[in-house]
């Protein structure tokens, strides 16, 4: 029995030691607020806004309001065919909603909130940032801050040509498109690509030293988030204003926010925006930027998108998908899925197609132009 307990003893020392030399080589390896990051919030959450700093994106002055014309029962009919809902209310619930938004025609047919949340609660965006980030280049090319999608990523940011003169044959479109070549590799806990973009406390750095090109652009989808994050540093290099003044100035402000909102931050000493995950504000809120898309770009009358960068993010035609080009995957195994310029999209038949934002924990902006539905 002695022996037995010495051996499950030094077991335990051993493995307790492997965990100490793991933490000292990660801590000296990589920065010490990325390890604590990594090992004290392992995976992420939507109350992550309350954790990373962030700036501020103030509501608008004039806000906008939908209509009201509640029809719940209709809604909740329509998903109830699906075998696997029996109530749907219950469903949300059960599946950690926190906001679910049903609008036609500019009515409100359905708003419910669960699990705690209220009309006013807080909802991080996760990927949905991506689509946000897409509008802004769309309305900095507008501005003519940039060029177009068609210019060298090394026009901006000169330091990726200096490391590898490679980066020169990658263009903005090919960071939209998620084609750019670029290694990206998801698993690896405390080296993953996902881990790193999403939890170091310089972003920009990570993004001009870490990136390595693996294979020419153009060649096929690979979603990555070192794509937003040098889109990041072109939109703050163009304009001369952070991606967040972008946001309330170019878009938050002029499609009616009821609410500020805000961007979450790499950390306070570098003060980069999550380019990948981190607008956070109010569903309410989220669906106005789904009706501006779904009106190609205009805001009662006034252009605030281009109707043509719209039509890139967002119509099947301006998909590059070849044989090849996508993976298997949810999305894309029935050949009627499609990436625009950061917004998924989805061939419903004929010329009709839906278009969605995404971000991870089940966020969704979901627009269906046929039907005027958000």
């Amino acid at each position: 029995m002695r022996k037995a307990v010495k051996i499950v003893i030094g077991i335990i020392a051993v493995l307790v030691g492997l965990i100490a030399l793991m933490l000292v080589w990660a801590y000296t390896s990589y920065p010490p607020d990325y390890v604590t990051r990594v090992l004290q919030m392992r995976e992420e959450s939507v109350y992550d806004y309350q954790v990373f700093p962030e700036i501020l994106v103030e509501a608008s002055d004039e806000p906008f309001y939908f209509e009201e014309a509640h029809d719940e029962a209709t809604v909740q009919a329509l998903f109830e065919r699906d075998p696997g809902i029996d109530r749907f209310d219950q469903f949300l619930e059960d599946n950690a909603t926190q906001a679910f938004i049903v609008i036609k025609d500019d009515q409100v047919l359905y708003e419910k909130y669960f699990n705690g949340a209220e009309r006013d609660t807080i909802v991080t965006s996760f990927s949905i940032a991506k689509s946000f980030g897409s509008a802004l280049i769309g309305a900095a090319i507008a501005d003519g801050y940039i060029e177009g999608v068609d210019d060298p990523i090394t026009d901006y940011l000169p330091e990726l040509a200096d490391r590898d003169p490679a980066f020169a044959d990658i263009t903005i479109d090919d960071l939209l498109h998620m084609s750019s070549g670029i290694r990206y590799v998801e698993t690896g806990f405390i080296h993953g690509d996902d881990s790193k973009t999403y939890y170091f406390p310089d972003l920009r750095n990570l993004a001009l030293t870490d990136t390595e090109i693996i294979d020419p652009p153009g060649s096929y989808f690979l979603y990555n988030n070192f794509h937003p994050l040098l889109l990041g540093m072109i939109i703050e290099r163009a304009t001369g204003a952070s991606v967040g003044a972008n946001l309330e100035s170019e878009i938050w402000q002029r499609i009616g926010t009821e609410f500020d909102g805000s961007w979450s931050l790499d950390s306070e000493a570098t003060r980069f925006e999550k380019m990948e995950s981190g607008i956070n504000g109010r569903a309410i809120d989220f669906a106005k930027f789904g009706r501006l898309y779904l009106n190609e770009g205009n805001w009662n009358g006034e252009q605030v998108i281009p109707a043509g960068w719209v039509e890139a993010s967002t119509h099947p035609d301006q998909s590059p998908g070849h044989e090849g080009y996508y993976p298997e995957s949810f999305i894309f195994d029935s050949h009627d899925g499609y990436y625009g310029h950061m917004w998924w999209g989805l061939r419903r038949g004929g010329d009709s197609y839906d278009f969605a934002a995404l971000g991870n924990r089940g966020q969704f902006i979901y627009v269906s132009p046929d039907k005027n539905l958000i």
